[in-house]
């Protein structure tokens, strides 16, 4: 049998004399992973799109996308207004949440135009007829450094009038 070398303590290295609890801590630590896995896989962190959607007479809007997303992922809204009534000058609003710490990478069809409405991104959609439905794809990426809850608000004007609004939060996860 060879030497033991001189920085080796066999009582505490082999046999871990005094320290039979950090074997314990360190398969705690490593079964994190598989559990962090396992949450995740019942979309704990996001990505899983729902509909969220609030409607008048003139008009209901539905927001389609996902309320949790993570750092660095590509991901698509989608924006559908049923036209009850006929729309002049539709524009949708978007909340803060939209556009900070997210690059916009398309909007499909692009909007006639686009402006600030009081630090929020206004979307001028132009005239909606009674009995149709105007779909707008939003496709975006999160920052890599962007995390937190963020106003994800939505609001469909006709010209100055508003028509309908939605309360969304967005969280973003590390």
């Amino acid at each position: 049998m060879a030497d033991v070398p001189d920085t080796i303590v066999l009582k505490r290295d082999r046999d871990l004399d005094g320290r039979k609890n950090e074997v314990w801590v360190r398969r705690g630590l490593f079964a994190l992973l598989p559990l962090l896995a396992l949450i995740a896989l019942f979309n704990v962190f996001g990505q899983h799109p729902s509909t969220s959607s609030a409607s008048v007479g003139e008009a209901k809007l539905e927001v389609y996308g996902s309320p949790r997303l993570r750092s660095g992922l590509l991901f698509e809204s989608r924006f559908r207004i049923h036209a009850q009534q006929e729309i002049e000058r539709a524009r949708l609003v978007l909340g803060p949440g939209w556009t900070q710490g997210i690059t916009i990478n398309s909007l499909e069809p692009n909007p006639i135009g686009e402006a600030s409405s009081n630090g929020r991104l206004s979307l001028e959609l132009g005239h909606i007829p009674a009995g149709q439905v105007y779909v707008l794809y939003f496709d975006g990426q999160v920052n890599g450094t962007t995390t937190g809850r963020r106003n994800a608000d939505v609001t469909l004007y006709a010209g100055a009038n508003e028509l309908a609004h939605l309360d969304r939060t967005m969280t973003i996860f590390p």
